[in-house]
């Protein structure tokens, strides 16, 4: 157990690292371009935050929270999303009190308890948007636009784009009685845990993944027939600005995403090449959650975005950067003698800038040739005794093979001119 990860987490090595840089780079390019900033919030939240924000009768609050009391006796919860936890400190921190709407970004881990899988982890990393403050469909787009934005920006275009409406809490009691109705006879039928929903929450059944729940689901009313005047209106607005936007959906009665808090507006991003766990995106409106949570009714949208799966898309599409991670000098002492002089010329350089490492275990100069060509290194350093005694380096260009004797108060600046070359 000392050398194993816990089941359902993972290490990001150094030959990886650079694929989740170049994704969070994109993160924060896009997130710039369309004015959100990023929040950062604490990967462990009070368990009745999650309670209240996500729903107790979520598979999330029921399966999946990694949950312990702490050694105050407090009830904490590793987050297993992020929205209540933005949420938690838009109202904690007053941002209410800034220019609205508030619009955020956050990258960070989440952990759930559930069977790990292609691209789902138990401890996973989420890119996620919020606005918070804003009630009309123009927001709504934008939140969409900004994911598909930023999915397009890294290459994924067979994307497909499924939007629906759950409706608010003047128009889903209506639609609630008729799926009751729809499901009264079927009830016996269905799995242990949407027979639970039919009293609690039967939209959920909808969501059901379970082959005989899904089949006995079909012919079931749908939301978008049953919408108040008020949803109605937002759903024909969502549509006419994505539209307007360029931005080709797909309306399916179906979506309704597992989360209680979701009000109007839901959607999803599918990226077809994954197969058949293809969802990237999803996110939706949350109009109660923040007086649920305590403030004053506000309105908010959101979405998250689960980054390794994003990062499975690339790999499979062929669509992963060449990551360089070339040094500007390798110094290559020779002897133990010129290990102090290497470590200033090392110093020296670093702080001009310049990308450097060295020789630390006494290799032989042919082996140190041999691993500064593994980086690659531009240049080679060399310090040997003579070089000492001259208080000069010798400078090789890995490129070209030439190589010249140079002034040790020279060699910044020799290699900095070398380097625009």
């Amino acid at each position: 157990m000392l050398t194993t990860g816990p089941r359902g987490t993972r290490d990001i090595l150094p030959d990886s690292s650079g694929y989740w840089q170049y994704v969070e780079n994109m993160i924060r390019e896009v997130c710039r371009n369309f004015a959100y900033q990023e929040i950062r919030t604490p990967i462990f939240e009070h368990t009745e935050l999650f309670l209240r924000g996500i729903g107790e009768t979520t598979d999330i609050v029921e399966k999946e929270m990694y949950t312990f009391t702490d050694r105050g006796k407090r009830n904490i919860t590793l987050r297993p999303e992020n929205t209540a936890a933005v949420v938690r400190s838009y109202l904690e921190n007053k941002l209410y009190a800034g220019p609205q709407p508030t619009k955020l970004f956050y990258i960070g881990p989440m952990f759930r308890y559930d069977r790990p899988q292609a691209g789902r982890y138990r401890q996973f990393h989420q890119f996620g948007v919020e606005a918070i403050g804003a009630q009309g469909p123009a927001i709504d787009a934008e939140i969409i636009s900004l994911a598909v934005e930023f999915l397009n920006r890294l290459g994924l275009n067979d994307l497909k784009l499924l939007i629906n409406s759950v409706g608010c809490p003047a128009c889903r009691p209506v639609y609630r009685t008729k799926l009751q109705e729809f499901f009264r006879d079927k009830v016996s039928q269905l799995c242990t845990d949407c027979q639970s929903r039919y009293d609690r929450n039967p939209m959920r059944i909808l969501d059901c993944k379970n082959e005989t729940c899904t089949e006995h689901s079909q012919g079931a009313p749908h939301m978008v027939d049953c919408l108040c005047d008020e949803c109605s209106s937002h759903f024909t607005g969502l549509k006419e600005h994505l539209t307007a936007a360029g931005i080709n959906f797909v309306i399916n009665p179906r979506l309704v995403r597992g989360l209680d808090y979701y009000t109007k507006t839901a959607f999803e991003i599918q990226y077809s090449p994954l197969g058949a766990q293809s969802a990237v995106c999803g996110g939706g409106r949350y109009d109660g959650l923040i007086a649920e949570c305590g403030g004053q009714p506000t309105p908010g949208i959101g979405f998250a975005i689960g980054i390794e799966r994003v990062l499975l898309a690339l790999e499979k599409q062929e669509l992963l950067p060449i990551i360089n991670n070339a040094i500007d000098v390798f110094v290559a002492p020779l002897g133990a003698e010129t290990q102090a002089a290497a470590f200033q010329i090392l110093t020296e350089l670093r702080r001009a800038n310049i990308a450097v490492d060295m020789d630390f275990i006494n290799r032989s100069l042919k082996a140190q040739m041999k691993y500064a060509n593994k980086y690659p290194a531009k240049f080679v350093a060399l310090i040997g005794q003579d070089e000492l005694a001259q208080n000069k380096v010798m400078l090789k260009n890995m490129e070209t093979g030439s190589q010249e004797l140079v002034e040790r108060a020279e060699l910044v600046h020799m290699i900095i001119e070398g380097m625009e070359k």
